[in-house]
């Protein structure tokens, strides 16, 4: 390799870079959340102070927990299942289903618990589902779903609390 072949490599690399960095600010869901305004708002370190670890990652960062490593994933009683940040009741017993995704799966929220925004990282389009009252990232929805909705919303476990019913 010549060093004009060289310098066109690395240019190329960083026009690369700077493209997909531009297109994962384009759909930042934190971004949009921010133009948002929630009941519950604390600072991370108030946050991180109620959180594991693994919750202020999904919840706060928009990270993602392996598939298959939540409990929440076997849960079958009937009950409700919570916002792990702010405890807000975001989806029933009665509308999970195995998707065999490896994560918990819904086919409607309770209604008015979630917000949806536009999420373009991935270089893919998907809809986010956070808690429409502290905004935590829960996880997203897809068309792929059973009836009567057709929808799958794709739920980080960790995301969630589970409060079963009371006889």
């Amino acid at each position: 390799m010549n060093r004009r072949d060289f310098l066109l490599s690395g240019a190329a690399a960083i026009g690369v870079i700077g493209a997909a960095a531009t297109m994962l600010r384009m759909g930042d869901p934190q971004a949009a959340q921010a133009a948002e305004s929630f009941e519950v708002v604390k600072t991370d370190a108030e946050w991180k102070a109620i959180l594991s670890p693994a919750a202020f990652d999904v919840l706060r960062k928009e990270g993602t927990e392996y598939p298959g490593t939540s409990p929440l994933l076997n849960e079958h009683r009937k009950g409700i299942f919570a916002c792990a940040g702010c405890d807000l009741p975001v989806y029933s017993s009665e509308t999970k289903f195995d998707s065999g995704t490896g994560w918990p799966s819904f086919w409607q929220e309770i209604p008015k618990a979630i917000g949806t925004t536009v999420d373009r990282s991935l270089g893919m389009t998907r809809t986010e589902a956070h808690c429409r009252r502290c905004g935590g990232h829960l996880g997203h929805v897809f068309d792929d779903g059973p009836a009567p909705t057709g929808l799958r919303h794709c739920i980080n476990g960790v995301a969630l609390t589970f409060k079963p019913a009371t006889a």
